[in-house]
């Protein structure tokens, strides 16, 4: 049997381990240089155990979703 997501440790556990990873994930799907990448807002959802951070380059934004427990980009939206 394994632990329900409130049992699990999670692998994103600040914000600022969320925003690397969404960071990382821009990175390698666009070409854009980090410098340039702009944290616009993040939030935690305390239910489904996920972080969503949006960012912003140029004339682009995206919203990246991540699953706190595995560390996963599971879905980038862009806006």
């Amino acid at each position: 049997m394994s632990p329900g997501i409130g049992l699990m440790d999670r692998r994103l556990k600040t914000e600022k381990d969320a925003i690397s990873l969404a960071t990382s994930g821009i990175l390698k799907r666009y070409e854009v240089e980090a410098a340039n990448i702009h944290t616009l807002e993040t939030k935690y959802d305390c239910d489904a155990g996920d972080w969503y951070v949006a960012l912003g380059w140029s004339d682009k934004k995206c919203i990246i979703k991540m699953d706190s427990v595995q560390a996963k980009i599971t879905e980038i939206k862009e806006i």
